[in-house]
């Protein structure tokens, strides 16, 4: 983005693009981490004196999936290809980092970078989804069905995936399951992600169970049906944790980076969006002579709007935030199934 200070190191993912709006709206250099830099804050990145809170009020960060974290580092989305976010703020010199996202995210970005200080912007900013299972659940089903491998979605927590041997992105899972030695596996949490891995990969035996992304399958099929009858000519784009009643109706299926890559290089003029309302706007703002259409007003995801640029100001300023403390046990027993990850995909 233009005018950003040299050697940032941001934790941004897919919200790089609504921040690079802001960044032309209010005429500062923001990325993300916004701090004069300094031993105990030297994110690089920096707000000019002059500038007070004012600006940031009407400055939202809009914080469009939670795949951000493990999925990209990038400045444009047309950039995104498959560089994992907590792999590259690993890879950072900086020793602090500022996770302007979800509770998982930070966690991930903690496991695989024990040494440093991992902050959350909004310290409410959870998922869901990473919520719906934990530690004791799966021991459970892992004891009454031995010789499964347990695959893990990243969207969960840092003590569940210390019971997990691999974890997967939206766009890596696929890979990840057909390049397992295993044929039996339990896919957690979620069961449609699971579904569509299951229909990609059928020499493998996926057991789901009852989990998800509860935005992402708000939406149904009548809602597909109808967003294609009104617009014929477009293309439907969806996210594999929507259903696969929805899934049936689409002529693209990716994670949200797969779907904004599909929609910026396809000559193809008119798309619906099944995926977070924001990426609806992301593709807009890049595509201007293309029109792109929301598959659903539900597809809005609250936790991943929470964190604002104020949150982030403050968070700099030592006056915000929540570090995020694991034991070295679980960074341990959790980095294993993240190296698998990295490794497998």
């Amino acid at each position: 983005m233009g005018g950003a200070a040299a050697g940032i190191n941001i934790l941004k993912g897919h919200l790089a693009y609504r921040i690079g709006i802001v960044d032309r709206i209010i005429k500062i250099p923001i990325v993300c981490c916004l701090h004069p830099g300094g031993e105990d804050f030297p994110f690089g990145a920096y707000i000019p004196h002059r500038i007070g809170i004012r600006p940031f009020r009407k400055a939202i960060v809009h914080l469009t999936d939670v795949e951000a974290l493990a999925d990209k580092l990038t400045d444009p989305p047309r950039r995104a290809a498959d560089d994992q976010l907590a792999v590259k703020a690993a890879e950072a010199p900086q020793s602090t980092l500022l996770m302007c996202g979800v509770r998982f995210m930070a966690e991930t970005c903690k496991i695989l970078s024990p040494s440093r200080r991992v902050l959350l912007a909004h310290p409410e900013a959870g998922c869901p989804m990473a919520e719906q299972m934990d530690k004791e659940l799966i021991e459970g089903v892992k004891a009454a069905n031995p010789g499964y491998a347990v695959v893990c979605y990243i969207n969960t927590t840092a003590e569940l995936k210390t019971v997990c041997d691999v974890c997967v992105t939206s766009s890596s899972a696929v890979k990840i399951v057909r390049n397992m030695p295993q044929k039996n596996i339990l896919f957690i949490p979620d069961c449609n992600l699971g579904s569509y891995v299951q229909k990609q990969v059928p020499e493998k035996n996926l057991m789901l169970l009852h989990g998800g992304c509860p935005i992402h399958a708000s939406v149904n099929a009548k809602e597909a049906a109808e967003a294609k009858a009104k617009h014929p000519g477009a293309e439907l784009l969806v996210h594999p944790e929507c259903t696969p009643d929805v899934i049936e109706y689409a002529d693209f299926v990716g994670s949200t980076s797969a779907i904004m890559k599909h929609a910026i290089t396809s000559e193809c003029r008119e798309f619906i969006i099944g995926t977070e309302l924001s990426i609806v706007e992301h593709l807009q703002y890049e595509c201007p002579d293309k029109n792109f259409y929301p598959l659903s007003s539900k597809l809005i995801c609250k936790n991943m709007k929470l964190t604002t640029l104020t949150d982030v100001y403050n968070a700099v300023a030592g006056k915000g935030g929540d570090e995020i403390i694991l034991s070295d046990e679980t960074m341990v027993r959790a980095k294993h199934c993240l190296d698998e990850m990295i490794r497998l995909g």
